[in-house]
């Protein structure tokens, strides 16, 4: 795992982060293309993330396919019928292979899932496209700060475990001398049968059909308990989580000014007449016990 780098760098998640900030802010409509490894596009409505796309991780067709729903001659069959729509939603409820609610739920796990392989890779440049259209649009968009926020928060879940690897890095393999299955989860049996040491979480999310996000979380869990073995050493990785807000940068407070007298009415010396022995008329100003800090007090209320 050497060479692993700080989740998008710096410059590449203020980069992301401030661009994704502005569409929201100008309620802008239209794709953020990122470039990077692996990179992808973010379509928005209103501001609003309707739909993530992303090399680096399974659309919602691959995940639809996956759940045993349709099978993929039935798929090509929908996709003629269709005259070549990458996603048949019509078609697919008509013919009874999803329901509404199913499908949005696919949209929304594969648009969660895009959004994480962008944070969890390296962003280089961003810009706007503005007649991109997304394949498969979600009904309610995702605030595109709190999207990012999630994909960082996923990536700290797994910079977290003992043996911390990245979607598209480590290339795990099976144990030498094989490996009892008995007891091991229906996903861990799935990535013991696909892994040979060439794949990464990243490979083995498009094999099976499923998140690239669980499939890494799962092949990082089963690193650090012995199911899989991997020729790099753990180094932990650094996550960056974007605020929840714009920055704003502290500024140091001013000096405090010297302490202030405040002014009272004058007291007067006995008043002598001019010429007798020496002593002349003058005025003493009394020093008040108010002074700065009693200011202070009363104008923030807490004045005793």
């Amino acid at each position: 795992m050497s060479g692993i780098r700080d989740s998008l760098g710096r410059v590449g998640h203020d980069l992301l982060a401030a661009a994704l900030s502005a569409c929201g802010r100008e309620e802008f409509t239209g794709g953020l293309r990122v470039s990077g490894r692996p990179g992808g596009i973010f379509h928005l409505r209103g501001g609003l993330v309707i739909a993530v796309e992303s090399p680096g991780a399974p659309g919602p067709e691959a995940l639809l396919l996956r759940s045993g729903r349709i099978s993929g001659e039935q798929w090509a069959e929908l996709v003629r019928e269709s005259g070549g729509s990458r996603w048949p939603v019509a078609g697919l409820i008509a013919h009874g292979y999803a329901g509404a609610a199913q499908l949005r739920i696919v949209c929304v796990l594969a648009l969660h899932d895009a959004a994480f392989a962008v944070v969890a890779g390296d962003v280089d440049n961003c810009e706007r496209a503005p007649d991109a259209r997304p394949l498969a649009p979600v009904g309610i968009g995702e605030p595109p700060i709190r999207l990012l926020q999630d994909g960082a928060r996923r990536l700290a879940a797994i910079a977290a475990l003992p043996y911390p690897v990245r979607p598209d890095r480590e290339r795990p393999r099976a144990p030498v001398g094989g490996l009892d299955e008995a007891g091991l989860g229906i996903l861990q049996r799935e990535l013991l049968t696909h892994v040979d040491g060439r794949r990464t979480a990243r490979d083995l999310a498009f094999r099976t059909g499923r998140g690239v996000y669980p499939v890494t979380a799962e092949v990082a869990r089963m690193l650090a308990e012995g199911l899989l073995e991997c020729s790099d050493t753990p180094v932990p990785i650094p996550v960056r989580v974007p605020p929840e807000g714009p920055v704003v940068r502290r500024r140091e407070p001013a000096p405090a000014p010297p302490q202030l007298i405040a002014p009272t009415a004058p007291t007067a010396l006995p008043r002598r007449n001019p010429g007798a022995s020496g002593i002349t008329e003058s005025l003493v100003p009394e020093k008040s016990g108010a002074g700065w800090k009693g200011f202070f007090r009363l104008r923030n209320g807490t004045s005793k």
